[in-house]
């Protein structure tokens, strides 16, 4: 299986009706989900929607502090489509989910450790991954961005990268160097490492992307699956998505996907007496 028959391809909803079906479907078939979005799309619902401040959260009071109206929106567009993306996955309501930040600003589900949630946007566009089976980066850029590989590579290709640009066209080189970097992004998000790890130490085939050493020889064992898409006409997005090889339930849905037995023996604990 392809690393991009592994990971579910990005999904376009167009605000909160959807098609959040397919984000299900997605976790149903691959473990993982991905989607995109415009805040625009979501804009009419974030100016109107009388259940905001719920559906927000702890979020809120960011919301109602932030003067720009454009940064503003951009921030609750985020974390709507964010919520609703892991309420589809999760078989329950964007409400009953309660979105929390670690060190560093990386979203994440309070109570649900075993769900692993990835946020990005750029210019109009927003992007969310979601993932049971372990670690989810996602990285987008728009696609016109210009990146040059002569100022760039020492920085951003590892040795091996170096001499596969460099054998490319010059028309088709900044294309390739903006497919490394929203992988790299994508990689190191998912990691928890951020820019903190340096993108000469680690590399991309050119084809389906598997993780490579900075000699070109492969750095992993198949755990890890990376893919890119351009969405829209314009924009970029690199999704990497980590496969912890646990037996995790198919069943994500927040009422069952806690263990019966767990469950049983914590009320047994619990029970009048049974100190």
């Amino acid at each position: 299986m392809t690393d991009t028959q592994r990971i579910t391809a990005p999904i376009h909803v167009g605000g909160p009706d959807g098609p959040w079906h397919e984000v299900y479907e997605g976790m149903e078939q691959h473990g993982n989900a991905v989607v995109y979005t415009t805040w625009g799309e979501w804009l009419p619902f974030a100016v109107v929607d009388p259940a905001l401040r719920p559906l927000l959260g702890r979020d809120w009071q960011r919301y109602r502090r932030t003067a720009d109206p454009t940064v503003r929106y951009r921030f609750v567009a985020s974390r709507l489509a964010l919520k609703f993306t892991a309420a589809a996955a999760l078989d329950t309501t964007p409400a009953e989910l309660d979105l929390a930040y670690k060190l560093g600003g990386r979203p994440y589900l309070r109570g649900l450790d075993q769900i692993d949630v990835s946020l990005t946007h750029t210019d109009d566009l927003i992007a969310v991954g979601i993932s049971r089976n372990g670690r989810i980066g996602v990285d987008a850029e728009p696609s016109s961005r210009l990146m040059s590989f002569e100022l760039l590579n020492s920085h951003v290709c590892t040795p091996a990268e170096r001499l596969e640009l460099e054998g490319l066209p010059e028309s088709r080189r900044a294309a390739g160097m903006l497919r490394l970097w929203t992988l790299k992004e994508a990689y190191t998000k998912a990691i928890g490492q951020g820019l903190r790890l340096g993108f000469t130490e680690f590399g991309f085939g050119p084809g389906s992307g598997g993780l490579l050493a900075p000699d070109g020889t492969a750095a992993a064992r198949g755990e890890w699956a990376f893919s890119t898409h351009e969405v829209l006409g314009r924009y970029l997005v690199s999704v990497a998505c980590h496969d912890a090889g646990l037996d995790t339930s198919r069943d994500t849905a927040t009422r069952t996907m806690l263990d019966e037995g767990f469950m049983g023996a914590v009320t047994e604990l619990l029970a009048p007496g049974s100190a």
